[in-house]
């Protein structure tokens, strides 16, 4: 309920400050676990990628922000769930993988940072092969400028079927078609 309210508050907020737009979010699976593989550009992302969808969407977050009082649990309960700096630890991974066996869907930035140069971390694949979850590409396109555009555009899910051949490989050559196609979805959508 609480997801709900705040999704409603922020969409309106989201459109009427940054003109937000969703393109293809059809392609969002309305069943099952669902991995959005988003570029990362500002703190705002978040609430962007999920914003316009009608599933919840679970991120982790730094764990210094579950200490303040009030927004800790406020963003708890938002489905955002505690991450050590510097490193994702065991219970993150843990959580990661449960929400997304058990049908969720999970909103995850593969460059680590808003500060990373394009390259994709291992995580997201990581999460997707041993998970099942289909995986979404995300492209943010936009400056959060006040009254400008802001686009987030849903790519088609990834077709696991090649990095099931060869599992040795399977990571890094998932992380490169999931940043190969943010990239695409960002030149396609500008």
């Amino acid at each position: 309920m609480l997801y709900n309210f705040c999704r409603g508050l922020l969409r309106g907020l989201y459109r009427l400050l940054f003109r937000l737009e969703a393109i293809g979010a059809e392609h969002v699976p309305t069943e099952g676990g669902v991995l959005l593989c988003s570029n990362h550009v500002s703190l705002f992302d978040p609430p962007t990628v999920g914003v316009l969808l009608e599933r919840k969407v679970h991120f982790m977050a730094k764990q210094e922000l579950f200490k303040i009082p009030l927004f800790g649990k406020l963003i708890h309960e938002l489905g955002a769930f505690p991450v050590k700096r510097g490193g994702v630890s065991k219970e993150s991974i843990k959580i990661s993988l449960n929400i997304l066996r058990d049908g969720k869907v999970m909103g995850i930035f593969p460059e680590g940072s808003r500060h990373s140069e394009g390259e994709g971390k291992k995580g997201a694949a990581s999460f997707a092969l041993r998970s099942g979850a289909a995986v979404v590409p995300v492209a943010i396109i936009g400056n959060y400028r006040l009254f400008s555009k802001v686009k987030v555009v849903y790519g088609t899910p990834i077709d696991m079927t090649p990095f099931q051949e060869d599992p040795k490989t399977a990571v890094d050559t998932l992380t490169d078609e999931i940043m190969k196609q943010i990239e695409q979805l960002k030149h396609q959508y500008r």
